[in-house]
């Protein structure tokens, strides 16, 4: 929760993606997901994507997904 009152205030758009960037690495690392292998999967097609389905692609989402 710190994080995200945190992240309202990133002091430059450099800041900005760094932080959005280490967001994501840090989220596929504690669902234990390999980070490039997320990337690859999924950056490719996300431009194409419509805002509605972008929420389906987070880690988090992909990981509760996968079979076990």
């Amino acid at each position: 929760m710190l994080n995200r009152k945190n992240s309202l205030f990133v002091g430059n758009p450099r800041g900005g993606r760094t932080a959005a960037i280490l967001s994501v690495i840090e989220s596929c690392r504690r669902l234990e997901t390999i980070p490039h292998n997320y990337l690859a999967d999924n950056l490719p097609g996300l431009a194409s994507e419509s805002i509605q389905s972008l929420k389906q692609l987070t880690p988090a989402q992909l990981a509760s997904n996968k079979p076990r």
